[in-house]
Protein backbone atom coordinates (compact mmCIF):
# COMPACT_ATOMS: atom_id res chain seq x y z
CA UNK A 1 0.00 0.00 0.00
CA UNK A 2 1.62 3.76 -0.57
CA UNK A 3 1.33 5.57 2.07
CA UNK A 4 1.84 9.68 1.75
CA UNK A 5 1.54 12.30 4.28
CA UNK A 6 0.78 15.43 3.21
CA UNK A 7 3.64 17.14 5.83
CA UNK A 8 5.94 14.94 7.67
CA UNK A 9 7.63 15.37 11.51
CA UNK A 10 11.24 16.34 9.86
CA UNK A 11 9.35 18.94 6.92
CA UNK A 12 10.43 22.75 6.62
CA UNK A 13 6.96 23.17 6.62
CA UNK A 14 5.61 21.31 9.31
CA UNK A 15 3.08 23.37 11.83
CA UNK A 16 3.01 23.55 15.63
CA UNK A 17 0.11 22.49 18.03
CA UNK A 18 -0.35 18.75 17.54
CA UNK A 19 2.18 16.02 18.58
CA UNK A 20 2.89 14.38 15.35
CA UNK A 21 2.71 18.28 13.71
CA UNK A 22 -0.05 17.13 11.37
CA UNK A 23 -2.68 20.04 11.21
CA UNK A 24 -2.49 22.92 8.69
CA UNK A 25 -4.71 25.57 6.78
CA UNK A 26 -4.93 27.37 3.35
CA UNK A 27 -6.26 29.15 1.14
CA UNK A 28 -8.44 28.52 -2.33
CA UNK A 29 -7.88 31.28 -4.51
CA UNK A 30 -7.41 31.15 -8.35
CA UNK A 31 -4.92 33.25 -9.64
CA UNK A 32 -7.17 34.90 -12.22
CA UNK A 33 -9.01 36.15 -8.90
CA UNK A 34 -5.95 38.51 -7.59
CA UNK A 35 -6.98 41.79 -7.81
CA UNK A 36 -5.35 43.67 -11.17
CA UNK A 37 -6.05 46.90 -12.63
CA UNK A 38 -5.02 44.85 -16.04
CA UNK A 39 -8.36 42.94 -16.44
CA UNK A 40 -7.45 39.86 -14.48
CA UNK A 41 -4.95 38.32 -11.54
CA UNK A 42 -1.32 38.03 -12.53
CA UNK A 43 1.78 36.76 -11.38
CA UNK A 44 3.36 40.02 -10.58
CA UNK A 45 2.97 42.15 -6.85
CA UNK A 46 -0.72 41.75 -5.86
CA UNK A 47 0.24 37.67 -5.96
CA UNK A 48 3.46 38.38 -3.64
CA UNK A 49 0.83 40.52 -1.76
CA UNK A 50 -1.82 37.35 -1.77
CA UNK A 51 1.69 35.38 -0.18
CA UNK A 52 2.52 38.02 2.43
CA UNK A 53 -1.58 37.72 3.31
CA UNK A 54 -1.22 33.60 3.78
CA UNK A 55 1.85 34.06 5.68
CA UNK A 56 0.30 36.74 8.62
CA UNK A 57 -2.61 34.12 8.33
CA UNK A 58 -0.32 31.49 9.65
CA UNK A 59 -1.46 29.46 7.06
CA UNK A 60 1.03 26.92 4.97
CA UNK A 61 -0.91 26.47 1.61
CA UNK A 62 -2.15 27.93 -1.38
CA UNK A 63 -4.73 26.12 -3.38
CA UNK A 64 -4.54 27.13 -6.79
CA UNK A 65 -6.76 25.92 -9.91
CA UNK A 66 -5.34 24.78 -12.86
CA UNK A 67 -2.90 27.44 -14.50
CA UNK A 68 -3.07 26.03 -18.08
CA UNK A 69 -4.09 28.20 -21.23
CA UNK A 70 -8.01 28.36 -21.23
CA UNK A 71 -10.02 27.28 -24.33
CA UNK A 72 -13.44 27.99 -25.43
CA UNK A 73 -15.89 28.66 -22.02
CA UNK A 74 -12.46 30.13 -20.69
CA UNK A 75 -12.38 27.30 -18.04
CA UNK A 76 -9.27 26.16 -16.18
CA UNK A 77 -10.32 22.18 -16.92
CA UNK A 78 -10.37 22.85 -20.80
CA UNK A 79 -6.83 23.89 -22.00
CA UNK A 80 -5.50 23.59 -24.89
CA UNK A 81 -2.39 22.08 -22.94
CA UNK A 82 -1.75 20.11 -19.91
CA UNK A 83 1.71 21.47 -20.09
CA UNK A 84 1.41 24.95 -21.04
CA UNK A 85 1.14 28.06 -18.66
CA UNK A 86 -1.87 30.69 -19.34
CA UNK A 87 -0.58 33.95 -20.88
CA UNK A 88 -3.21 35.73 -19.72
CA UNK A 89 -1.36 35.26 -15.86
CA UNK A 90 1.87 37.04 -17.36
CA UNK A 91 2.26 40.41 -15.64
CA UNK A 92 2.18 43.33 -17.66
CA UNK A 93 4.23 45.43 -14.84
CA UNK A 94 7.00 43.10 -14.57
CA UNK A 95 7.02 42.96 -19.15
CA UNK A 96 7.59 46.78 -18.30
CA UNK A 97 10.26 46.77 -15.72
CA UNK A 98 12.15 44.27 -18.25
CA UNK A 99 11.09 46.90 -20.98
CA UNK A 100 9.49 44.80 -23.23
CA UNK A 101 6.59 46.95 -22.40
CA UNK A 102 5.70 50.63 -21.39
CA UNK A 103 2.89 51.33 -18.55
CA UNK A 104 1.28 53.55 -21.35
CA UNK A 105 0.86 51.35 -23.81
CA UNK A 106 -0.68 48.75 -20.66
CA UNK A 107 -2.85 51.53 -19.96
CA UNK A 108 -3.75 52.29 -23.52
CA UNK A 109 -5.97 48.98 -23.30
CA UNK A 110 -9.70 48.77 -22.41
CA UNK A 111 -9.37 45.78 -19.49
CA UNK A 112 -12.98 45.62 -18.33
CA UNK A 113 -15.16 47.65 -16.24
CA UNK A 114 -16.05 45.97 -13.44
CA UNK A 115 -12.69 45.21 -11.07
CA UNK A 116 -14.62 42.56 -8.85
CA UNK A 117 -14.67 40.36 -12.60
CA UNK A 118 -12.65 39.14 -15.37
CA UNK A 119 -13.83 40.12 -18.85
CA UNK A 120 -12.48 36.87 -21.04
CA UNK A 121 -13.52 38.72 -24.36
CA UNK A 122 -11.51 41.95 -23.85
CA UNK A 123 -8.95 39.86 -22.64
CA UNK A 124 -8.70 37.52 -25.46
CA UNK A 125 -8.60 40.60 -27.93
CA UNK A 126 -6.20 42.80 -26.07
CA UNK A 127 -4.09 41.26 -23.89
CA UNK A 128 -2.77 38.90 -27.16
CA UNK A 129 -2.62 42.49 -29.18
CA UNK A 130 -0.53 44.05 -26.18
CA UNK A 131 1.31 40.59 -25.49
CA UNK A 132 2.75 40.85 -29.59
CA UNK A 133 3.96 44.25 -28.85
CA UNK A 134 6.49 42.90 -26.09
CA UNK A 135 7.12 40.17 -28.83
CA UNK A 136 8.44 43.05 -30.90
CA UNK A 137 11.17 43.36 -28.79
CA UNK A 138 11.78 40.43 -27.30
CA UNK A 139 12.92 38.78 -30.36
CA UNK A 140 15.36 41.47 -30.93
CA UNK A 141 17.28 40.57 -28.11
CA UNK A 142 16.45 37.14 -26.59
CA UNK A 143 17.83 36.07 -23.11
CA UNK A 144 20.90 34.37 -22.38
CA UNK A 145 18.47 31.44 -20.66
CA UNK A 146 15.48 31.59 -23.48
CA UNK A 147 17.07 29.14 -25.64
CA UNK A 148 17.76 26.65 -23.08
CA UNK A 149 14.51 26.87 -21.55
CA UNK A 150 12.85 26.09 -25.00
CA UNK A 151 15.28 22.74 -25.09
CA UNK A 152 14.93 21.90 -21.77
CA UNK A 153 11.06 22.21 -22.46
CA UNK A 154 11.01 20.77 -25.95
CA UNK A 155 9.06 17.95 -25.73
CA UNK A 156 5.75 19.38 -25.36
CA UNK A 157 6.56 22.91 -26.14
CA UNK A 158 6.96 22.45 -29.94
CA UNK A 159 3.63 20.75 -30.31
CA UNK A 160 2.26 23.20 -28.17
CA UNK A 161 3.03 26.15 -30.08
CA UNK A 162 3.23 24.73 -33.61
CA UNK A 163 -0.51 24.05 -32.70
CA UNK A 164 -1.54 27.41 -31.28
CA UNK A 165 0.03 29.12 -34.48
CA UNK A 166 -2.34 26.50 -36.70
CA UNK A 167 -5.23 27.40 -34.72
CA UNK A 168 -4.20 30.76 -35.17
CA UNK A 169 -3.71 30.20 -39.33
CA UNK A 170 -7.09 28.10 -39.44
CA UNK A 171 -9.15 31.05 -37.58
CA UNK A 172 -9.76 28.96 -34.04
CA UNK A 173 -11.13 26.65 -35.65
CA UNK A 174 -10.75 22.85 -33.64
CA UNK A 175 -7.96 20.64 -35.21
CA UNK A 176 -10.27 18.36 -35.90
CA UNK A 177 -11.64 20.90 -38.81
CA UNK A 178 -7.98 21.43 -40.10
CA UNK A 179 -6.95 20.06 -43.52
CA UNK A 180 -6.43 16.19 -43.57
CA UNK A 181 -2.66 16.72 -43.77
CA UNK A 182 -2.42 18.77 -40.87
CA UNK A 183 -5.39 17.06 -38.93
CA UNK A 184 -3.23 13.68 -39.49
CA UNK A 185 0.28 15.03 -39.09
CA UNK A 186 1.41 14.03 -42.25
CA UNK A 187 5.26 14.39 -41.75
CA UNK A 188 5.98 16.85 -44.91
CA UNK A 189 2.98 19.45 -43.89
CA UNK A 190 3.96 19.36 -40.43
CA UNK A 191 7.75 20.33 -41.66
CA UNK A 192 6.03 22.89 -44.17
CA UNK A 193 3.99 24.55 -41.21
CA UNK A 194 6.91 24.91 -38.75
CA UNK A 195 8.38 26.99 -41.38
CA UNK A 196 5.08 29.16 -42.32
CA UNK A 197 4.10 30.33 -39.31
CA UNK A 198 7.71 29.97 -37.85
CA UNK A 199 7.82 33.59 -36.50
CA UNK A 200 4.04 32.77 -34.73
CA UNK A 201 6.00 29.79 -33.38
CA UNK A 202 8.49 31.97 -31.77
CA UNK A 203 5.57 33.84 -30.18
CA UNK A 204 4.07 31.39 -28.34
CA UNK A 205 7.02 30.04 -27.10
CA UNK A 206 8.12 33.31 -25.84
CA UNK A 207 4.85 33.66 -24.04
CA UNK A 208 5.63 30.06 -22.33
CA UNK A 209 9.17 31.14 -21.33
CA UNK A 210 7.67 34.61 -20.06
CA UNK A 211 4.87 32.74 -17.99
CA UNK A 212 7.22 29.63 -16.30
CA UNK A 213 10.46 32.64 -15.57
CA UNK A 214 7.21 34.31 -13.66
CA UNK A 215 5.76 31.64 -11.93
CA UNK A 216 9.58 30.29 -10.86
CA UNK A 217 10.05 33.60 -9.14
CA UNK A 218 6.17 33.37 -7.30
CA UNK A 219 6.65 30.06 -6.31
CA UNK A 220 10.16 30.18 -4.93
CA UNK A 221 8.85 33.73 -2.88
CA UNK A 222 5.96 31.59 -1.87
CA UNK A 223 8.15 28.74 -0.52
CA UNK A 224 10.49 31.41 1.14
CA UNK A 225 7.81 32.71 3.13
CA UNK A 226 6.85 29.19 4.08
CA UNK A 227 3.89 28.54 1.82
CA UNK A 228 3.27 25.64 -0.81
CA UNK A 229 1.52 25.98 -3.30
CA UNK A 230 -1.44 23.12 -4.43
CA UNK A 231 -2.17 22.99 -7.83
CA UNK A 232 -5.09 21.05 -9.69
CA UNK A 233 -4.76 18.82 -12.35
CA UNK A 234 -8.28 17.75 -14.32
CA UNK A 235 -8.21 13.98 -15.11
CA UNK A 236 -9.40 14.81 -18.53
CA UNK A 237 -7.89 17.18 -21.04
CA UNK A 238 -9.84 18.65 -23.93
CA UNK A 239 -10.54 17.21 -27.29
CA UNK A 240 -9.57 20.44 -29.14
CA UNK A 241 -5.83 20.45 -27.59
CA UNK A 242 -2.47 19.98 -28.63
CA UNK A 243 -2.17 16.79 -25.96
CA UNK A 244 -4.95 15.22 -28.09
CA UNK A 245 -3.51 16.22 -31.93
CA UNK A 246 0.06 15.01 -30.81
CA UNK A 247 -1.27 11.80 -29.04
CA UNK A 248 -4.13 10.34 -30.85
CA UNK A 249 -3.20 6.93 -30.08
CA UNK A 250 -3.58 7.48 -26.39
CA UNK A 251 -7.39 8.74 -26.26
CA UNK A 252 -10.37 6.75 -28.05
CA UNK A 253 -10.68 8.09 -31.36
CA UNK A 254 -11.95 6.69 -34.68
CA UNK A 255 -9.94 5.85 -37.91
CA UNK A 256 -11.04 9.71 -38.41
CA UNK A 257 -9.72 11.14 -35.20
CA UNK A 258 -12.98 11.72 -33.44
CA UNK A 259 -14.04 10.77 -30.20
CA UNK A 260 -15.84 7.48 -29.88
CA UNK A 261 -16.94 7.89 -26.97
CA UNK A 262 -16.71 10.86 -24.06
CA UNK A 263 -16.42 11.30 -20.75
CA UNK A 264 -19.41 12.76 -18.31
CA UNK A 265 -21.72 11.43 -15.22
CA UNK A 266 -25.08 9.93 -14.96
CA UNK A 267 -27.89 11.18 -14.38
CA UNK A 268 -28.49 12.04 -11.25
CA UNK A 269 -31.38 13.95 -8.53
CA UNK A 270 -29.56 16.94 -9.58
CA UNK A 271 -29.37 16.42 -13.16
CA UNK A 272 -32.32 13.99 -15.28
CA UNK A 273 -29.65 13.91 -18.42
CA UNK A 274 -26.45 13.61 -16.60
CA UNK A 275 -23.31 15.84 -17.24
CA UNK A 276 -21.91 15.34 -20.95
CA UNK A 277 -18.43 16.74 -20.33
CA UNK A 278 -17.27 15.65 -24.14
CA UNK A 279 -13.70 14.73 -23.43
CA UNK A 280 -11.95 12.03 -25.18
CA UNK A 281 -11.33 9.15 -23.27
CA UNK A 282 -8.48 7.62 -22.62
CA UNK A 283 -7.34 4.57 -24.06
CA UNK A 284 -6.00 2.38 -20.83
CA UNK A 285 -4.67 -0.51 -22.91
CA UNK A 286 -2.46 1.03 -25.05
CA UNK A 287 -1.57 3.32 -21.86
CA UNK A 288 -0.63 0.51 -20.25
CA UNK A 289 1.14 -1.08 -22.75
CA UNK A 290 3.89 1.86 -22.90
CA UNK A 291 4.17 2.34 -18.72
CA UNK A 292 1.83 5.26 -18.81
CA UNK A 293 4.29 7.43 -20.62
CA UNK A 294 1.88 10.50 -21.05
CA UNK A 295 0.33 10.15 -17.70
CA UNK A 296 4.34 9.77 -16.43
CA UNK A 297 5.16 13.21 -18.23
CA UNK A 298 2.35 15.21 -17.31
CA UNK A 299 2.68 13.72 -13.19
CA UNK A 300 6.07 14.82 -13.45
CA UNK A 301 5.43 18.37 -14.73
CA UNK A 302 2.57 18.50 -12.42
CA UNK A 303 5.43 17.70 -9.52
CA UNK A 304 7.71 20.16 -10.69
CA UNK A 305 5.26 23.48 -10.80
CA UNK A 306 3.65 22.87 -7.52
CA UNK A 307 4.56 21.57 -4.40
CA UNK A 308 1.33 19.34 -3.85
CA UNK A 309 -0.87 18.07 -6.82
CA UNK A 310 -4.88 17.76 -6.44
CA UNK A 311 -6.25 15.40 -8.82
CA UNK A 312 -9.36 15.89 -10.11
CA UNK A 313 -12.39 13.67 -10.43
CA UNK A 314 -10.23 10.44 -8.73
CA UNK A 315 -13.11 8.43 -9.25
CA UNK A 316 -12.71 8.16 -12.79
CA UNK A 317 -9.37 5.80 -12.50
CA UNK A 318 -11.39 3.19 -11.04
CA UNK A 319 -13.85 3.03 -13.46
CA UNK A 320 -15.12 5.88 -15.89
CA UNK A 321 -18.82 6.74 -17.59
CA UNK A 322 -18.45 6.29 -21.35
CA UNK A 323 -20.89 8.02 -23.19
CA UNK A 324 -21.48 7.49 -27.08
CA UNK A 325 -19.68 10.92 -28.76
CA UNK A 326 -22.91 11.24 -30.78
CA UNK A 327 -25.56 11.41 -28.54
CA UNK A 328 -26.79 15.01 -26.73
CA UNK A 329 -27.24 14.01 -23.37
CA UNK A 330 -25.25 11.37 -20.83
CA UNK A 331 -28.20 9.18 -20.67
CA UNK A 332 -27.12 6.32 -22.64
CA UNK A 333 -23.07 5.97 -20.74
CA UNK A 334 -22.26 2.95 -19.38
CA UNK A 335 -19.41 2.33 -16.80
CA UNK A 336 -16.42 0.54 -17.86
CA UNK A 337 -13.33 -0.21 -15.50
CA UNK A 338 -9.76 2.44 -14.93
CA UNK A 339 -6.22 1.79 -14.47
CA UNK A 340 -7.01 1.54 -10.84
CA UNK A 341 -3.80 0.96 -8.38
CA UNK A 342 -1.56 -0.29 -11.55
CA UNK A 343 -1.38 3.32 -12.74
CA UNK A 344 -0.20 5.01 -9.32
CA UNK A 345 1.90 1.99 -8.43
CA UNK A 346 4.00 2.38 -12.20
CA UNK A 347 3.84 6.26 -10.94
CA UNK A 348 5.32 5.49 -7.60
CA UNK A 349 7.70 2.98 -9.18
CA UNK A 350 8.96 5.95 -11.75
CA UNK A 351 8.47 9.49 -9.45
CA UNK A 352 8.99 8.55 -5.93
CA UNK A 353 6.34 8.59 -3.43
CA UNK A 354 3.46 11.44 -4.71
CA UNK A 355 2.37 14.55 -2.61
CA UNK A 356 -1.30 14.17 -3.78
CA UNK A 357 -4.57 14.67 -2.88
CA UNK A 358 -7.92 13.15 -4.79
CA UNK A 359 -11.29 14.73 -5.18
CA UNK A 360 -13.26 11.49 -4.41
CA UNK A 361 -16.15 13.69 -3.79
CA UNK A 362 -19.96 12.22 -5.26
CA UNK A 363 -21.52 8.66 -4.74
CA UNK A 364 -18.60 6.12 -4.51
CA UNK A 365 -18.46 2.31 -4.65
CA UNK A 366 -16.77 -0.15 -2.59
CA UNK A 367 -14.40 -0.22 -5.50
CA UNK A 368 -13.30 3.31 -5.34
CA UNK A 369 -13.08 3.32 -1.79
CA UNK A 370 -10.96 0.63 -1.82
CA UNK A 371 -8.70 2.38 -4.13
CA UNK A 372 -8.66 5.55 -2.22
CA UNK A 373 -7.39 3.32 0.90
CA UNK A 374 -4.39 1.16 -1.08
CA UNK A 375 -3.44 4.56 -3.15
CA UNK A 376 -2.88 6.29 0.33
CA UNK A 377 -3.85 9.55 -0.84
CA UNK A 378 -6.41 12.02 1.11
CA UNK A 379 -9.53 12.83 0.07
CA UNK A 380 -12.23 15.10 0.11
CA UNK A 381 -14.44 16.71 2.36
CA UNK A 382 -16.57 19.13 1.70
CA UNK A 383 -18.77 21.14 4.68
CA UNK A 384 -22.01 22.01 2.36
CA UNK A 385 -22.29 18.38 1.33
CA UNK A 386 -22.96 17.17 4.87
CA UNK A 387 -26.28 18.72 5.32
CA UNK A 388 -28.50 17.36 2.56
CA UNK A 389 -30.28 14.73 4.84
CA UNK A 390 -30.81 14.21 8.33
CA UNK A 391 -28.28 10.81 7.59
CA UNK A 392 -25.28 10.00 9.29
CA UNK A 393 -23.47 11.83 6.35
CA UNK A 394 -19.50 11.08 5.52
CA UNK A 395 -19.31 14.94 5.39
CA UNK A 396 -20.36 15.76 8.89
CA UNK A 397 -17.19 16.62 10.76
CA UNK A 398 -18.00 14.03 13.19
CA UNK A 399 -17.18 10.96 11.04
CA UNK A 400 -13.80 12.84 9.31
CA UNK A 401 -10.57 10.82 9.51
CA UNK A 402 -7.48 12.70 10.35
CA UNK A 403 -6.08 11.63 6.96
CA UNK A 404 -8.36 14.00 4.55
CA UNK A 405 -8.46 17.38 3.54
CA UNK A 406 -11.80 19.55 4.67
CA UNK A 407 -13.21 22.82 2.55
CA UNK A 408 -16.00 25.00 3.27
CA UNK A 409 -16.91 24.50 -0.48
CA UNK A 410 -14.87 24.26 -3.58
CA UNK A 411 -14.85 25.88 -7.02
CA UNK A 412 -17.75 24.27 -7.95
CA UNK A 413 -19.79 25.23 -4.22
CA UNK A 414 -21.90 28.52 -3.45
CA UNK A 415 -20.08 30.34 -1.25
CA UNK A 416 -21.17 29.79 1.88
CA UNK A 417 -23.02 32.69 2.40
CA UNK A 418 -24.69 32.31 -0.61
CA UNK A 419 -25.72 28.45 -0.05
CA UNK A 420 -26.95 29.75 3.59
CA UNK A 421 -29.85 31.80 0.98
CA UNK A 422 -30.28 29.40 -1.65
CA UNK A 423 -29.95 25.75 -0.02
CA UNK A 424 -32.95 23.91 0.94
CA UNK A 425 -34.17 26.06 4.15
CA UNK A 426 -34.56 22.15 6.22
CA UNK A 427 -31.02 21.60 4.95
CA UNK A 428 -30.08 25.31 6.03
CA UNK A 429 -31.89 24.16 9.62
CA UNK A 430 -29.70 21.37 10.15
CA UNK A 431 -26.17 23.16 9.24
CA UNK A 432 -27.47 26.34 11.96
CA UNK A 433 -28.32 23.71 14.69
CA UNK A 434 -25.18 21.39 14.20
CA UNK A 435 -22.78 23.54 13.63
CA UNK A 436 -24.42 26.71 16.53
CA UNK A 437 -24.17 29.04 13.43
CA UNK A 438 -25.43 32.34 14.36
CA UNK A 439 -25.83 35.52 12.39
CA UNK A 440 -23.14 37.25 15.46
CA UNK A 441 -20.46 35.08 14.47
CA UNK A 442 -21.17 35.47 11.12
CA UNK A 443 -22.19 32.22 8.75
CA UNK A 444 -18.98 32.04 6.45
CA UNK A 445 -16.93 32.53 10.08
CA UNK A 446 -19.15 29.50 11.97
CA UNK A 447 -18.26 27.00 8.78
CA UNK A 448 -14.83 28.06 8.62
CA UNK A 449 -14.49 26.98 12.41
CA UNK A 450 -16.07 23.57 11.78
CA UNK A 451 -13.19 22.82 9.44
CA UNK A 452 -10.22 24.54 11.14
CA UNK A 453 -11.89 22.42 14.77
CA UNK A 454 -12.58 19.23 13.04
CA UNK A 455 -9.52 16.29 13.15
CA UNK A 456 -8.66 16.94 9.47
CA UNK A 457 -5.11 16.97 8.64
CA UNK A 458 -5.42 19.90 6.49
CA UNK A 459 -8.21 22.41 6.18
CA UNK A 460 -8.71 24.92 2.71
CA UNK A 461 -11.38 27.42 2.57
CA UNK A 462 -11.93 29.78 -0.24
CA UNK A 463 -11.49 33.21 -0.40
CA UNK A 464 -14.79 34.30 -0.35
CA UNK A 465 -15.66 32.51 2.32
CA UNK A 466 -13.32 34.65 4.32
CA UNK A 467 -14.25 37.63 3.05
CA UNK A 468 -18.05 36.60 3.26
CA UNK A 469 -19.07 37.20 -0.03
CA UNK A 470 -22.69 36.22 -1.55
CA UNK A 471 -23.44 34.13 -4.47
CA UNK A 472 -22.43 36.99 -6.74
CA UNK A 473 -18.70 35.76 -5.80
CA UNK A 474 -19.51 32.10 -7.13
CA UNK A 475 -16.42 30.67 -8.94
CA UNK A 476 -18.45 28.37 -11.22
CA UNK A 477 -21.66 26.79 -11.62
CA UNK A 478 -21.05 22.87 -12.76
CA UNK A 479 -22.50 22.35 -16.70
CA UNK A 480 -22.68 25.96 -17.65
CA UNK A 481 -21.31 28.00 -19.42
CA UNK A 482 -20.58 31.70 -19.76
CA UNK A 483 -20.41 34.18 -16.34
CA UNK A 484 -18.13 31.35 -14.83
CA UNK A 485 -14.56 31.57 -13.53
CA UNK A 486 -15.13 35.05 -13.23
CA UNK A 487 -14.76 36.35 -9.61
CA UNK A 488 -11.82 38.71 -8.50
CA UNK A 489 -10.90 40.44 -5.57
CA UNK A 490 -10.15 43.88 -4.51
CA UNK A 491 -6.76 45.15 -2.89
CA UNK A 492 -8.86 46.50 -0.15
CA UNK A 493 -10.49 43.26 0.53
CA UNK A 494 -7.47 41.79 1.18
CA UNK A 495 -5.72 43.50 4.23
CA UNK A 496 -4.01 43.19 7.67
CA UNK A 497 -6.71 42.94 9.67
CA UNK A 498 -8.28 39.73 8.15
CA UNK A 499 -4.77 38.26 8.48
CA UNK A 500 -5.04 39.31 12.18
CA UNK A 501 -8.33 37.42 12.86
CA UNK A 502 -7.22 34.24 10.17
CA UNK A 503 -4.19 34.20 12.55
CA UNK A 504 -5.92 34.09 15.78
CA UNK A 505 -8.49 30.97 14.48
CA UNK A 506 -4.88 28.93 13.43
CA UNK A 507 -3.59 29.49 17.20
CA UNK A 508 -7.09 28.47 18.05
CA UNK A 509 -7.02 25.37 16.69
CA UNK A 510 -3.67 24.55 16.12
CA UNK A 511 -3.18 25.04 12.55
CA UNK A 512 -0.09 27.72 12.77
CA UNK A 513 2.47 27.20 10.46
CA UNK A 514 5.91 26.93 12.21
CA UNK A 515 8.29 29.61 11.78
CA UNK A 516 11.50 29.60 10.41
CA UNK A 517 13.71 28.85 13.54
CA UNK A 518 15.50 32.26 13.08
CA UNK A 519 12.10 34.15 13.22
CA UNK A 520 10.75 31.85 15.87
CA UNK A 521 13.72 32.65 18.50
CA UNK A 522 12.78 36.74 18.13
CA UNK A 523 9.13 35.63 18.38
CA UNK A 524 9.34 33.15 21.25
CA UNK A 525 8.60 36.02 23.73
CA UNK A 526 5.91 37.37 22.01
CA UNK A 527 4.20 33.98 21.54
CA UNK A 528 4.50 33.72 25.21
CA UNK A 529 2.78 36.84 25.79
CA UNK A 530 -0.27 36.00 23.42
CA UNK A 531 -0.61 32.45 23.81
CA UNK A 532 -3.22 33.03 27.31
CA UNK A 533 -5.11 35.56 25.41
CA UNK A 534 -5.42 33.55 22.70
CA UNK A 535 -7.14 31.16 24.59
CA UNK A 536 -10.01 33.25 25.43
CA UNK A 537 -10.10 35.52 22.37
CA UNK A 538 -10.52 32.80 19.68
CA UNK A 539 -12.14 33.38 16.05
CA UNK A 540 -15.71 33.19 17.13
CA UNK A 541 -15.15 35.74 19.81
CA UNK A 542 -13.03 38.68 17.35
CA UNK A 543 -16.15 37.54 14.67
CA UNK A 544 -18.81 39.15 16.84
CA UNK A 545 -17.31 42.31 17.98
Amino acid sequence: MLKYRLTQPNNEYTTKGRKNNMRTSGVLMPISSLPSQYGIGTMGKEAKRFVDFLEKGGQTYWQILPICPTSYGDSPYQSFSSFAGNPYFIDLELLCKDKLLTKKECESYKWGKKPQYVDYGIMYVNRYALLRKAYERFSKKTPADYEAFCSKEAEWLDEYTLFMALKDANGGVAWSEWDDALKFRKPEAIEEAKEKYADDIAFYKMLQYLFFKQWTALKAYANEKGIRIIGDVPIYVAMDSADVWANPTQFYLDKDLNPIEVAGCPPDAFSADGQLWGNPLFRWDVMKKDSYSWWTKRISAMAKLYDIVRIDHFRGFDSFYAIPAKDDTAKNGVWKDGPGMDLFNVLEKKLGKLPIIVEDLGFLTPSVKKLLKDSGFPGMKVIQFAFDSREDSDYLPHNYPQHCVVYTGTHDNDTVMGWMKTAPKDCVRFAKDYLNLTKEEGYNWGMMRAAWSSVADMAIVPMQDLLGLDSKARINIPSTTGGNWQWRATPEQIDNKLAKKLHKCMQMYARLREEPEEASDKSDAKETADTSTSKTAGCEKKAAK
